[in-house]
């Protein structure tokens, strides 16, 4: 029987032979023993790319969140865990995982059930199933009883980013847990606020929040979503990130809106603000989603670096496990908490002002030509061939509206 031969590149992979499988055998090392092929095989890598890698100290972690992970239990399962020990730095999620979180928080209850109840019996019943999860319909108008209250607070008079109303909500939420005498960590807007980690929305209007946010603007309220400042913001604190000479790593759990507000924040720096940047360093991604129907949330790490989401040189720090994120994020969970011990706090929603403060800084010096991005916008190419003709300088990228017309002293070609 002929013998493979060992110097060959291919066959440098560890030897799958693992150990039988103990009932004392602990999450991490059930993972690093175990999961040998498929997507277990990717899991076992994403655990180690996060905890050997993204947890570094100068690495800043930005969460995606999508899917009804909340009412679940992932908040408080894995996500506080992960806030409190340092290893989400910022975060984006739905506004539907923010608002369910608030039921745990004011200690409603919430209930393991089954897919195939019957819903018209739910219904009758008054009670809301998420899939194989129920609970009171009552549960929802005393949420919605909550946030109608938190908003003609006083602090709530007025326009402002999703991070400060998510913050201030965190606040407001923690008084009444007091008031409950709801346990600690029970909530994940409560902990955010603790922990001072930034959540941004980037649909701010869907869910049940924005929804009686728009109530209460139809009652002459005050507050309204400032989404402009979210794009900013979130670009700011990419960019600070990387000019204090650390690193940005992305943890996607899920994909939909939120996957692509995480990851804008470069084309954002590059494209649009004009400034020279390459792209966050680290991507993991836990989804469900397949990557040949075209959709964002199937999109992979190789297709992003051609949007300058993604440090090309950075695709070797990449992993996607196609995995249910209620399998996939507790795993990775118990494994960076065995792994890694806790990292200081960055508090980042107390370093809002000083991070933006460092992206107009940069955003006006790629303006005068100083830092500039080859994605950066035509116009400020052409400023800088104006001012400096004798000085070559990249062409920039043309407008969509320029697309089919000649070159700058260059006849269109005949078809």
């Amino acid at each position: 029987m002929a013998k493979p031969k060992a110097t060959s590149p291919f066959l440098s992979g560890r030897r799958i032979a693992p150990r039988p499988v103990r009932g004392s055998v602990r999450a991490a090392d059930l993972i690093d023993q175990t999961f040998s092929a498929y997507n277990a095989a990717r899991l076992r890598e994403g655990c180690g790319l996060f905890s050997k890698r993204m947890l570094d100290p100068d690495v800043t972690v930005g969460v995606s969140l999508t899917g009804a992970l909340t009412p679940a239990g992932l908040g408080l399962a894995c996500l506080i865990p992960l806030m409190k020990a340092g290893f989400i730095d910022w975060m984006i999620s739905t506004g539907a995982n923010l608002y369910h979180d608030v039921h745990h928080g004011l200690g409603m209850p919430i209930h393991e059930g089954r897919p195939t109840f019957d819903d018209i019996a739910l219904r009758n019943d008054g009670v809301i199933r998420i899939y194989d999860i129920v609970f009171p319909y009552e549960v929802l108008l005393d949420t919605d009883a909550f946030f109608r209250e938190m908003l003609k607070a006083p602090d709530f008079q007025r326009p402002m980013s999703t991070a400060e109303f998510h913050w201030l909500a965190g606040r407001f939420l923690a008084a009444r847990q007091k008031k409950l005498r709801v346990p600690p960590d029970q909530s994940v807007l409560a902990s955010a606020y603790k922990y001072d980690v930034p959540i941004y929305t980037s649909s701010p209007g869907d869910s049940s929040i924005g929804m009686n946010v728009a109530r209460r603007a139809l009652e002459g309220g005050g507050f309204s979503f400032d989404v402009s400042a979210d794009v900013n913001e979130t670009a700011s604190i990419v960019y600070a990130a990387k000019r204090s000479g650390g690193k940005s790593a992305v943890l996607i759990v899920g994909g939909g809106s939120p996957k692509n507000f995480l990851l804008q924040t470069e084309p954002q720096i590059q494209e649009v603000l004009g400034i020279d940047e390459a792209g966050h360093d680290f991507f993991l991604q836990l989804t469900d989603a397949r990557p040949d129907t075209g959709g964002l949330s199937g999109a992979t790490p190789s297709e992003a670096v051609s949007w300058g989401k993604i440090d090309p040189s950075a695709l070797p720090d990449t992993v996607v496990c196609y995995c249910d994120a209620t399998i996939a994020l507790p795993l990775l969970t118990a494994y960076a908490l065995a792994r890694h011990a806790p990292r200081p706090l960055k508090r980042l929603y107390r370093r809002r002002e000083e991070s933006m403060g460092t992206l107009r800084s940069a955003f006006e010096a790629a303006r005068r030509g100083e830092g500039l991005s080859k994605r950066a916008p035509a116009d400020y190419h052409d400023r800088l061939r104006e001012s400096a003709p004798a000085k070559k300088a990249h062409g920039g990228f043309r407008t969509h509206s320029a697309f089919g017309e000649a070159k700058k002293g260059k006849p269109a070609k005949k078809p």
